[in-house]
């Protein structure tokens, strides 16, 4: 039996500039894809320009008239990150949604930044919390929604205090569930400070439940040179509409977050259905890694000294 489609209404955009990051494949260009579709200005930072323009010439096959365009971005060098923030300030346009969905999972061995940090923690939240921070300005002007893309993982393991690069031992499933716990972490302080210190933002979760996404991909430059046999398992599933998501609907719960006159401030939206893996998107319970206050306080601050960034208290 064919899987019923699964989407929502996104409103009129028009008006509105958005920055997408990871929007070369996969869900990121879905969401650009969308955003465009709706009117919004569409930036798609990107590393690897050839792949930024195929996006652009997909996007447009939908949407001919599409205002999007392609930033340069390596999330894995601050440098890189702080290039784009300086740039898109001079441009000096009020930024209404940044979406921060980028990402790396599990290399094989452990691999690091440009930085020194370990890899999936430098590109998965280090890297997304200084491009909040070089773009706060403009997101402050454009009462932006930030939407941290994070993902079932952080159900599960720990912040490794201790060892946050995992240079004693690593493990590429603990070390990327940190990432992504750390990063959930931020999005909820991200709301709360801008609550207190009246910057006008709104800081919302996603995830994407679980679809055959480019995440788990062969990656040669990770060291896998094949898709994993989670990949696999994960696309034959889908496919046959047991459970799992697609791309299309692992796209919805971020669009939804992003633009839905329904979503609130410091929330957390995912798939509704069994296991929260697929299905429509809705509000969600947090997960048990992301309520302590104390720990969204702590990687805030060790985040800011890391990245050599700072926000404001006014």
């Amino acid at each position: 039996m064919p899987r019923k489609a699964i989407d929502i209404t996104v409103p009129d955009l028009s008006g509105k500039r958005a920055v997408v990051t990871g929007a070369s494949d996969g869900i990121g260009l879905g969401l650009a894809t969308r955003l465009a579709a709706a009117g919004a200005e569409v930036l798609l930072p990107v590393r690897n320009p050839r792949k930024g323009e195929a996006a652009i010439t997909t996007i447009r096959r939908t949407t001919p008239h599409a205002n999007v365009s392609l930033r340069d971005l390596d999330l894995s060098s601050l440098a890189s990150v702080a290039a784009l923030g300086k740039n898109l300030c001079e441009e000096g346009q009020p930024i209404h949604i940044l979406i921060n969905n980028a990402g790396v999972m599990t290399p094989p061995d452990r691999q690091t930044t440009t930085d020194g940090f370990e890899l999936q923690l430098g590109t998965n939240h280090l890297g997304h919390v200084a491009l909040t921070a070089h773009l706060l300005p403009l997101l402050r002007a454009g009462h932006a929604r930030v939407i941290s893309q994070i993902s079932v993982a952080a159900n599960r393991g720990a912040i490794n205090w201790d060892d946050l690069n995992w240079e004693r031992s690593y493990d590429g499933m603990k070390a990327y569930s940190q990432s992504k716990i750390a990063f959930g972490l931020f999005g909820l302080e991200l709301d709360r400070r801008s609550r207190a210190h009246g910057w006008g933002i709104t800081s919302n979760l996603s995830h994407p439940g679980v679809a055959p996404t480019n995440l788990l991909a062969a990656r040669p430059e990770l060291g896998r040179a094949q898709d994993t046999s989670g990949r696999r398992l994960i696309r034959a599933l889908s496919e046959r509409g047991i459970l799992l998501g697609t791309v299309e609907s692992a796209k919805l719960p971020a669009l939804y977050a992003a633009t839905s006159p329904s979503a609130g401030h410091g929330l957390f939206y995912g798939p509704s259905g069994l296991g929260h893996l697929g299905s429509a998107p809705g509000e969600q319970k947090l997960y048990s890694r992301l309520r302590s206050v104390e720990d969204a306080q702590r990687i805030w601050r060790i985040s800011e000294e890391l990245t050599d960034v700072s926000f404001p208290n006014d």
